[in-house]
């Protein structure tokens, strides 16, 4: 991996209680050593991301470029690691760990909404990423933060080949398999309480609890279907939950 961007408001990520419940940033010195590794590719794409849902905040997504080797997920497979903590918990370290050291990588950029960390319902982020000769393609990942196990992403969408084209990609609303959908507050991160306006005495966790772990695979997520604290008329969605738009620039 060449290159990790941080493009952040000055606020911690831990203060949406999306991560860990350790109250740490993104590491500050994996963010200063691969700014400061040099290339920057040879081409340069601009990035916009859409939250299409109506009740849905997102996670900052994770972008990555790559060549064709690597796969952030898979529908009917077990989720790695890296998609099991962003789909439960929002905590991106694992899978930024991974892509630090992964030798078919680009180029990888976390993007955080315009006010506060979480890419709101109907907000749109964007960004710029990069290539290397023989990375033509390009993988997000986001958590659905109103779910158990939630996220919406792609996997290598092949990037515009000129100058001046673009490509539109758009994603459904995804299910890792890896914990039991309670649609419970006290199982969710706490953001969704406060972001979305319907909350409880409920605390919400950032950790997996192994009491609801589900040995499932990555699916098409059923949609919120109002069995606890969430409400499907102000949690749920319409798919596509995500809509992409990728420019190449230079």
């Amino acid at each position: 991996m060449r290159r990790l961007t941080v493009l952040a408001v000055p606020l911690l990520l831990a203060a949406t209680a999306c991560l860990d419940e350790t109250p740490t940033d993104l590491d500050p010195q994996l963010a200063r050593s691969a700014s400061a590794s040099g290339s920057a590719g040879s081409a340069m794409y601009n990035v916009r991301f859409y939250n299409l849902t109506e009740g849905q905040p997102l996670t900052p997504p994770l972008a990555v470029t790559h060549r064709q080797s690597i796969s952030l997920f898979s529908l009917d497979t077990p989720a790695g690691l890296g998609v099991k903590e962003i789909a439960e918990n929002g905590n991106l370290d694992p899978m930024l760990d991974a892509l630090a050291t992964e030798k078919h990588g680009a180029d990888v950029v976390v993007t955080f909404g315009a006010t506060i960390p979480p890419v709101l319902p109907g907000e749109m982020v964007e960004f710029d990423i990069s290539t290397e000769r023989g990375a033509k393609y390009f993988s997000f990942i986001s958590m659905l933060i109103c779910t158990n196990d939630g996220f919406a992403g792609i996997d290598s969408a092949r990037l515009p080949r000129d100058i001046g084209s673009s490509t539109t990609v758009e994603s459904l609303g995804y299910d890792a398999g890896t914990e039991i959908n309670t649609e419970d507050f006290a199982d969710i991160v706490p953001p969704c309480q406060g972001i979305i306006g319907i909350s409880s005495e409920d605390p919400g966790t950032g950790v997996s609890n192994p009491d609801l772990a589900e040995n499932g695979v990555v699916h098409v997520h059923e949609g919120i279907q109002g069995g606890d604290d969430l409400v499907p008329e102000v949690h749920g969605w319409l798919d596509p939950v995500v809509r992409v738009v990728i420019e190449r620039i230079g």
